[in-house]
């Protein structure tokens, strides 16, 4: 009798039961990457705001003169030998499109605008990001790790403020500078390719890069620099302070799993912020 009731209760039990569909399964899957992706932009948001009110403060001085060298200085032999060779290759490209409408003389206006108003910035920022934005979360992904960032609340020492801060004003500051040098020095590049190799008068090319530039097309340029700039030591940062909550590994490999997951993030939205700022400053 008592298995009678078991069976009954047991099948009764599987009648009331929903089996989960398909359609199901697809909104429960997609609709928590969604809240993931939402929490995670909130606290990234929150990380920004609370790290970048704390640069105003005179003891950060010495710390953000540090990271301008890290950031800025150092990373700008990379970004003007890319830009050098990023500018001849234009140069070279865009030299024999031009002669079969035999509109030679443009090259300077192509290569200027071409250069200071979208490959410049994005360029130096991916660069930036490749040499400065990975060393960034290593180093605070291992400060995390080796509990140093706790050491620095246990001192009351605010990590945003000691760690952070520095580093997005010295963003602020270096990534305009950095694609200034990436935009002189892929004009040089293209002069070299366009008129030394391959014959265009040098006067006419100088002469159209400098008609043909304009003061919103440099303020663009810059504006983009600081955007990128401010997503890239945002991202890298907050990957590598909150390298320890990854639920994919722990230790040694959530640093590695955090620097890979920095760069990759970074340059996608650096090209994704590329379209947005253009949208509304074209």
């Amino acid at each position: 009798m008592a298995d009678n009731s078991t069976v009954e209760t047991t099948t009764e039990s599987a009648v009331l039961t929903p089996k989960k569909g398909l359609l199901n399964s697809f909104f429960d899957f997609f609709g928590g990457k969604a809240l993931r992706l939402n929490n995670d932009l909130g606290a990234m948001a929150i990380f920004f705001f609370r790290s970048f009110f704390m640069i105003f403060r005179i003891k950060a001085i010495p710390d953000i003169i540090q990271q301008i060298y890290f950031i800025g200085a150092k990373s700008a032999q990379i970004v003007m030998l890319v830009g050098f060779f990023t500018g001849m290759v234009l140069g070279l490209q865009l030299y024999f499109v031009l002669v079969k409408f035999g509109s030679v003389g443009v090259l300077g206006t192509a290569i200027a605008l071409t250069l200071i108003r979208e490959m410049g910035p994005v360029l130096a920022a991916i660069m930036i990001t490749a040499r400065a934005g990975s060393a960034m979360t290593a180093e605070i992904g291992i400060q995390r790790i080796s509990e140093q960032i706790d050491a620095l609340a246990t001192m009351r020492i605010d990590p945003l403020g000691y760690l952070i801060s520095p580093r997005i004003a010295a963003a602020i500051i270096s990534f305009p500078i950095l694609t200034a040098f990436f935009d002189l020095i892929g004009i040089l590049g293209a002069w070299v390719s366009g008129c030394l190799l391959l014959g265009v008068n040098s006067g006419t090319y100088f002469y159209r890069v400098v008609s043909s530039t304009q003061f919103d097309d440099i303020s663009g340029g810059f504006i983009k620099s600081i955007v990128f700039g401010l997503l890239v030591v945002t991202i890298c940062c907050f990957q590598g302070f909150f390298t320890h909550m990854r639920t994919d590994s722990f230790g040694a490999k959530s640093v590695s799993l955090s620097t890979t997951s920095a760069v990759v993030i970074s340059c996608v939205m650096i090209l994704i912020s590329d379209y947005v700022v253009t949208s509304f400053i074209v």
